[in-house]
């Protein structure tokens, strides 16, 4: 269908132009292979530098963030291991079973707004305490989650100190990290999430990159081995500088704030204008992604125009709707947006 504008996703658009530059240069300058050239390395100094931690501390570069996830959650679990989930988590929901085709189960759990809570993960923990179920080793979260929404600092500390007691690790999903950290009035920072996560990735593919996701293991014990398990599953790439020149244009001047930013600023002024229209929205979201609950004739009329995903019909009257701004969004089109939607709202 030929709309206006897509709101279906933030990975519309192929890439920042700076991204494709930085790919272009140096084309015929001979690199090792498998990561271990020197764009990469010089990628991994610019984000340890952005997170504030050791020179030590390991970064791999992949190519997408399910590969990234299963790879990860593959690789650290032992066979009769499990990783903890919110239903709405994106391993649990969205990614065909990946991670059970590792042969690891995914324990879902209610979620509060899109997030895991340490309730949830204590709940799990007294229901598996034997070897006639799995044995509950890694928690995972989004940062930020499915819904939008962001852990705050204290939050994260909450489901820290709830792995601590239960010796879980802590996996944190960052394919919108951007998004979270840049949202408003700053609810975590970079140290934070490099303070609290054993391992965690920061996303790229959702925030201007062309492809790819930076794998970080604050927890130094686990990388052992781990390019091992990247080779495995065909995550180590010959020509890993591909993915590692993005990071390099997307953190050597801060491009990746800028971008996070923009996507946020699109989405936060359509939740303001909508709030001002009356519009009551299904989840709290600060970040790029807004849930506005609409009457379906609206969604209707809206998507012979623009593409969007009707998220949930809540009843004959009314559904949720996910609109999904990019760091390339024209603020023109999303104020087209809202003047196509205030016009159906209030003829």
């Amino acid at each position: 269908m030929n709309y206006k504008h897509q709101f279906f996703n933030d990975y519309a658009e192929t890439a920042h132009p700076a991204c494709i530059q930085k790919l272009s240069e140096h084309t015929l300058q001979q690199e090792a292979g498998y990561g271990l050239d020197s764009v990469s390395a010089h990628a991994a100094t610019l984000i340890r530098a952005k997170l504030g931690v050791a020179n030590d501390t390991p970064v791999h570069f992949i190519s997408g963030g399910t590969q990234a996830n299963l790879t990860v959650i593959g690789s650290l679990l032992r066979p009769h291991e499990a990783v903890i989930a919110a239903e709405s988590g994106h391993i649990a929901a969205n990614e065909t079973g990946a991670i059970e085709a590792t042969g690891h189960k995914v324990i879902h759990t209610p979620h509060v707004n899109g997030k895991l809570t340490p309730e949830a993960i204590e709940q799990v923990v007294r229901t598996h305490t034997n070897e006639h179920s799995v044995k509950p080793r890694m928690v995972f979260i989004s940062q930020a989650t499915e819904l939008g929404t962001v852990y705050s600092r204290i939050e994260l500390e909450a489901v820290r100190a709830v792995c601590d007691a239960h010796g879980l690790w802590l996996y944190i999903d960052g394919a919108r990290l951007g998004n979270a950290l840049y949202s408003a009035n700053a609810p975590c920072a970079w140290h934070d999430i490099a303070r609290v996560a054993d391992v965690f990735y920061i996303g790229g593919t959702k925030n201007g990159a062309l492809l790819g996701e930076a794998i970080v293991f604050p927890n130094l014990a686990l990388n052992d081995d781990f390019r091992y398990a990247l080779k495995q599953r065909g995550a180590l790439l010959a020509k890993g500088r591909v993915i590692a020149s993005q990071f390099v244009a997307l953190f050597e001047h801060d491009l990746y704030a800028e971008l996070a930013q923009h996507a946020n600023a699109c989405a936060m002024r359509v939740r303001s204008v909508l709030s001002e229209l009356g519009v009551v929205f299904y989840t709290d979201s600060l970040t790029n992604q807004q849930f506005p609950m609409l009457p379906n004739a609206v969604v209707e009329a809206l998507q012979q125009h623009y593409g969007f995903y009707t998220w949930k019909v809540l009843n004959e009257r009314k559904s949720v709707v996910r609109f999904v701004f990019s760091w390339a969004t024209p603020m023109t089109m999303v104020d087209e947006l809202l003047t196509d939607t205030k016009r159906l709202l209030h003829p």
